[in-house]
């Protein structure tokens, strides 16, 4: 197997965190560096074909599990707490539901124990669209972004993704081939039968959709001893919109 790429920092319990469909570690390191400052070793992941982590043809949560799994045996950690976002979040349920004796507690960011329709098609098709041979600076690959993509915060968070390749070319880190060919392993839902009962915590922003009020039976009977909070003032980028309040809550959840 493969080791994730990870950024590791701070000392005491380690705090294993997970980012979105197209994000990176990058995207955790200021949440990341206050919970390092208040008693915890973070480590902010990339998932495979994300950030500097390695790319693969294949892809799906049975294999994002075992990556995690690996990469904890890797750094000697036996068990840790488990924070994941959207697709992240997604891994981090399905993680804890499989190996439960390795996740002290869990937190889950913006997505419910659901299926969900592919609904980022409009994002990877604009991706697709983009000539990357052109892409010289990042005021460029903002201009070809825009004109398929109006929203500015989006283009921010996927325009964080670009390196330079080579002098005087970008490029993405995300490998767009494959999650463009398996977008719909994203909105794949955990095991019906599939439960954790230990600590978990859901957060959603109240301008979200991605967890409906309707969904909270459904988070009790995957996760029995489940708190949900809302944080305010935030849609689906949630650590993002609003961190002081997301940070509050994490780290009450986390040191309590």
């Amino acid at each position: 197997m493969q080791l994730l790429h990870s950024q590791i920092f701070g000392t005491g319990k380690p705090l294993l965190i997970l980012h979105g469909f197209l994000g990176m570690s990058d995207n955790w390191k200021t949440l990341g560096n206050q919970y390092s400052e208040n008693g915890f070793e973070v480590h902010l992941l990339d998932q495979r074909n994300h950030g500097k982590s390695f790319q693969s043809n294949e892809f799906n949560y049975d294999l994002l599990i075992e990556d995690l799994k690996y990469y904890m045996t890797h750094h000697n950690i036996e068990k840790a707490i488990i924070l994941g976002h959207s697709m992240g979040g997604k891994t981090a349920m399905q993680f804890a539901c499989t190996y439960p004796e390795k996740v002290e507690k869990l937190l889950i960011a913006d997505i419910a124990p659901k299926y969900y329709p592919p609904h980022h098609q409009p994002i990877i098709n604009a991706l697709n669209k983009i000539n990357v041979s052109e892409l010289s600076s990042r005021t460029k690959a903002d201009e070809q972004l825009s004109k398929y993509i109006k929203d500015f915060g989006t283009r921010q968070f996927l325009l964080k993704n670009l390196y330079w390749k080579e002098k005087g070319k970008l490029d993405f880190r995300f490998n767009l081939d494959v999650l463009t060919d398996k977008m719909e392993e994203v909105g794949e839902n955990i095991s019906t039968t599939a439960s954790y009962a230990g600590p978990t915590l859901f957060l959603r922003g109240d301008k979200s959709e991605y967890i409906a009020i309707d969904d909270y039976p459904l988070i009790k009977q995957h996760f029995p001893n489940a708190i949900i909070e809302v944080v305010e003032k935030a849609g689906h980028w949630l650590h993002a919109e609003n961190p002081k309040q997301f940070y509050e809550l994490s780290y009450n959840f986390m040191i309590s």
